[in-house]
């Protein structure tokens, strides 16, 4: 802290003790030489500390993020466009960019130097560096801090820059493969039929638009996102469903997962297998609901194929946090009198009661897979018994084998 308000380098503080010994040795011998002498250092000092005050005033601080939300894990770019005035030259100094904790990276380096601005209009400093995402939720970069010193190193200052730039880090999204164990009831648009007759829908995937295409047949979501026009591509009048429910209620996780986003290990690895499953069977045809436990809709549903609707539920999920109530028991109402596609819940504490709860959903379902974070003895095994394929979600496990292993055991049952 003395370091910060105090306003000269090592080598200025030096002169200015100098100057206070030539006066006092001046006082006590009498010789006004040094007098003269310690008032130049002075001098010299007070004109390099308000040399600082006179360069580099900054107007604008922007920055932009390629891409502009950073996933957890996951790298971006972010340039940084300084417009500064100055009316003297000044000489190069460093400067660093204030990280939040949801994110990591070298945030710093030189600031050029730069000549007089008397005659001309503002300068424009373009900083760049990189940032990888490591908590999920909303942040914000900034301040950005320049250090500068005076041409002869005598005196420095340290310049806060207060814009702030809002950065989204989002889930991680995690490759998994396709279900292949039960390729026959749990595949996508090539491989089942719907369940629901009539509930189909042409337009599951979009593509380029071609000359001669109507414009009734726009796919609006997928030109803003690729910034190109699309349409919607005509597809069999098949539209296998499956739903992904992640269960929320804080009496399955941790209270941190209440507050904000990031604070519960395995409230994260559920938010991240959720939107991997998502990406999943959407890209295997589906089309997927994102379910609470209550059936409350965490998000539209998803056609299949449309993988710009998925980075829209990848971003909408950087500020998904648990809930108070309980309604997980209750779930499998939510199928009653209904015939679906593949059902993957995501839960973390888990009771064997609560797995008798949800037995019911397996009658109503393809494919019931079962992910708990936080597994009671015997509740997985109970779970495989009445038909789920129950796999232990662990925050320091593999996702992608966890994954696959859902489809083995469904390959095995399907032998018995």
């Amino acid at each position: 802290m003395l370091r910060r308000l105090w306003p000269l380098t090592l080598r200025g503080t030096g002169a200015a003790l100098l100057a206070l010994t030539c006066f006092v040795v001046a006082n006590e011998v009498g010789i006004p030489e040094l007098m003269y002498f310690g008032m130049l250092l002075v001098a010299v000092l007070v004109a390099a500390v308000a040399s600082l005050y006179l360069t580099r005033h900054a107007d604008s601080v922007t920055r932009s993020l390629a891409p502009d939300t950073v996933g957890v894990g996951r790298a971006s770019l972010v340039r940084v466009r300084v417009g500064v005035r100055t009316a003297l030259p000044t000489p190069p100094g460093t400067w660093t960019d204030t990280l939040p904790p949801g994110l990591e990276g070298a945030a710093a380096g030189v600031f050029p130097a730069l000549g007089s601005g008397l005659r001309g209009s503002d300068r424009v400093v373009n900083l760049a560096y990189t940032v990888t995402g490591v908590r999920r939720g909303i942040h914000h970069l900034g301040p950005l801090r320049v250090h500068s010193a005076d041409p002869f190193a005598l005196a420095r200052r340290s310049t806060l820059y207060g814009q702030r730039t809002r950065v989204t880090v989002a889930p991680a999204v995690i490759e998994l493969p396709p279900l292949t164990g039960l390729a026959g009831e749990a595949g996508g648009t090539l491989q089942t039929q719907n369940n629901q007759p009539g509930q189909g829908a042409d337009n599951l995937i979009a593509r380029p638009y071609a000359p001669g295409d109507s414009m009734r047949r726009i796919h609006w979501r997928a030109t803003a996102h690729r910034d190109a026009l699309m349409v919607r591509q005509e597809e069999q009048e098949a539209t296998p469903e499956a739903t992904v429910v992640l269960d929320r209620g804080v009496l399955r996780w941790s209270t941190e997962a209440l507050h904000e986003p990031g604070a519960d290990d395995a409230f994260e690895t559920a938010v991240s297998a959720c939107v991997s499953v998502v990406s999943r069977l959407v890209r295997d045809g589906y089309g997927v609901s994102v379910l609470d436990s209550d059936g409350a809709a965490l998000a539209e549903r998803i056609d299949g194929g449309d993988t710009a609707a998925v980075e829209d539920l990848v971003t909408q999920f950087a500020t998904v946090t648990a809930r108070r109530d309980d309604h997980l028991p209750r779930l499998a109402r939510q199928f009653a009198g209904v015939m679906t596609g593949p059902v993957i819940v995501l839960t973390g504490r888990l009771d064997p009661a609560d797995v008798d709860a949800l037995a019911p959903i397996v009658h109503h379902s393809t494919f019931a897979v079962l992910l708990a974070a936080s597994p009671r003895s015997g509740a997985l095994d109970r779970a495989g018994d009445v038909g789920w394929h129950a796999v232990h979600l662990d925050p320091d496990g593999d996702l992608v084998q966890e994954w696959a292993a859902a489809g083995e055991r469904g390959v095995t049952r399907a032998l018995r």
